[in-house]
């Protein structure tokens, strides 16, 4: 910016008027010269060869500081300024000398005019002002005319640089549906012109792609959202073109832009969608309970914990067949059986399924029941399955001794399924023992084969196999028990000798002996009583007392039965001591 036309007009007539150049005024083309009295605030230090200033009129150096555009492409050196002392009278003898920060080499002065000049183009961002000195000596005899004086050049900004931003593009997110005006990144762009000089470092924001769906505040930078339904379902990236101008945004101004990238990011405004409104699942009969037999899903266009599902089967009587649980990703379905499956008391089975969200927004209740249903008719499976005993187990009985062919009872088997093939039946021997029972093989009955004894072996275990006359693999085992039941078959037995010997003084009503008995059959059959025969109750010298058990303590006869049993006593008379 160069000085105004009236400041220069006034310097070129009046050579011997002081100017004065202030901070805030740009001064170029100006004469600075000496003036006759002293300013103590502008008065610098003389050069060790003028302390003795009493030899001439003391002067000053009154400046304050130039100004020199940056970025000049002129053929010529730029003109900056002229010093001028007024001891100068015109004729040569006057010699200026400046020293300093780029002089000789940036600033050249004309030693006999005083005209300073910029001999190469300034770039104020490098280096905004520089620091010299000038001096006034006499030519012929370097006697200093005014003492050294410090001014400085100001490099004056100019727009040459445009605004800039940090190395893009960037990214940002902002939710989707969000309200008109919901911030959503702050830009900046940065100027190295001089901002404390004119606009050249003033910088406005536009927007240039990403309407209508997005602004920018031209002060702040900040990107809003200009649209209040903007779905992430039907868009969810917008590549947003920011510029940044300085002069305020006026015509001419330099200009610098950046690419936002701005990403809507997900809620939960869509609700979840069974695409059929009823679905199908074959299932056999012999599927594990516990086990999944079948998996259902309902869509949700949202993403992560807003496509979260919970599933329920919300009609009572499946229910209690079924259960649904979610999968680890909570997305699924997964549908499990909680009873067993019977092909033939029901063949379909019919579940009310309900999908919802696990995290509705109540910002978007409006759009919906977040939830949805459908039907599931699971079509049970017919399978060719074992036959069935009546019993889970058989305990039977036989009395001991009954001939073989003896009926001891019947199992029965049926076959589920709804062929209802014939059965037949077999007795397992594996180990190819000898048997004592044997089965009709289409009857189920069990009969023995042998008589039994009880006391040898009471109770015996066998295992009955059923198969399917039609399918013989379908085989299905029972075990059955059978006891042997006690019969009266066994005579009861007199333990130790039949001789017994008693003193003849033996008196009367004293015990001499004491009989013990056992008989092999069981609780009533087993017991016995002790007692004299008739044919043998003559000269009854002796007696026998029945204990009502195995013994009989008191012999007072030569002989006596338990029951069937005579045991012949022979005494002999005998004194003990």
């Amino acid at each position: 910016m160069r000085v105004p036309a009236g400041v220069a007009a006034v310097s070129c007539l009046c050579p011997l008027v002081v100017l004065l150049c202030v901070v805030s005024q740009s001064c170029y083309g100006t004469q600075v010269n000496l003036s006759p009295h002293t300013n103590p605030r502008n008065q610098t230090k003389l050069l060790d060869t003028d302390k003795d200033s009493h030899h001439w009129p003391k002067r000053s150096w009154i400046w304050n500081q130039f100004f020199v555009l940056e970025e000049h492409i002129g053929p010529e050196p730029q003109y900056i300024g002229k010093l001028h002392s007024n001891s100068d009278k015109g004729d040569g003898s006057v010699r200026y000398i400046l020293s300093g920060e780029g002089a000789g080499s940036i600033f050249i002065i004309d030693e006999t005019t005083g005209d300073i000049h910029a001999a190469k183009s300034l770039d104020r961002e490098s280096k905004s002002h520089y620091v010299l000195h000038a001096r006034a000596i006499e030519r012929w005899t370097n006697r200093s005319l005014e003492a050294e004086s410090e001014f400085i050049i100001k490099v004056q900004d100019v727009n040459d640089n445009a605004p800039t931003f940090p190395t893009g593009p960037s990214s940002a997110t902002v939710p989707e549906m969000s309200d008109i005006g919901t911030s959503v990144v702050q830009v900046m762009a940065s100027d190295a012109d001089d901002p404390t000089y004119g606009n050249s470092a003033k910088i406005v924001y536009s927007i240039l792609e990403g309407q209508p769906y997005f602004s920018v505040d031209p002060k702040t930078g900040i990107i809003r959202t200009a649209m209040s339904d903007m779905d992430r379902e039907t868009r969810d990236h917008y590549a947003v073109v920011i510029q940044a101008k300085d002069m305020a945004g006026s015509v001419g101004g330099l200009s610098g832009s950046t690419t936002v990238n701005i990403t809507l990011t997900d809620v939960n405004d869509n609700p979840p969608k069974f695409p059929q409104k009823s679905y199908q699942l074959y299932v056999p009969e012999l599927a594990p309970v516990g086990k999944a037999v079948g998996r259902i899903r309902a869509n949700d266009e949202d993403e992560g914990q807003n496509a979260e599902m919970t599933y329920s089967i919300t009609n009572a009587d499946a229910a209690a067949i079924f259960t649904i649980s979610t999968d680890a990703d909570r997305r699924e379905g997964i549908i499990s059986l909680k009873q067993p499956l019977n092909y033939e008391k029901r063949k379909v089975h019919t579940l009310n399924i309900e999908g919802s969200n696990t995290h509705p927004d109540s910002r978007f209740s409006h759009l919906g029941p977040f939830k949805d249903s459908t039907l599931l008719r699971v079509i049970v499976g017919d399978v060719d399955e074992p036959p069935v005993f009546s019993m889970d187990y058989y305990i039977l009985d036989v009395y001991e001794n009954s001939p073989a062919g003896t009926q001891v009872g019947t199992v029965t088997a049926v076959d589920p399924d709804s062929t209802n093939s014939g059965i037949r039946y077999f007795i397992e021997n594996e180990e190819e023992r000898p048997l004592y029972f044997t089965i009709g093989v289409n009857s189920g009955i069990i009969r023995t084969t042998q008589g039994l004894d009880r006391e040898e072996t009471a109770w015996h275990n066998i295992t009955v196999m059923a198969a399917e006359v039609d399918n013989p693999r379908m085989v299905s085992h029972v075990p059955v028990t059978i006891q042997v039941l006690d019969v009266n078959d066994n005579i009861p037995s007199i333990s130790g000798g039949n001789t017994v010997t008693v003193c003849e003084s033996t008196k009367n009503g004293q015990v001499i002996q004491t009989i013990r008995a056992a008989d092999l059959d069981n609780f009533a059959n087993g017991k016995f009583s002790f007692f004299v025969p008739p044919e043998h109750q003559v000269k009854t010298n002796f007696t026998v007392k029945d204990n009502g058990g195995k013994t009989s303590n008191r012999l007072n006869y030569i002989g006596f039965w338990v029951e069937k049993v005579c045991l012949p006593v022979i005494l002999r008379p005998q004194c003990f001591i």
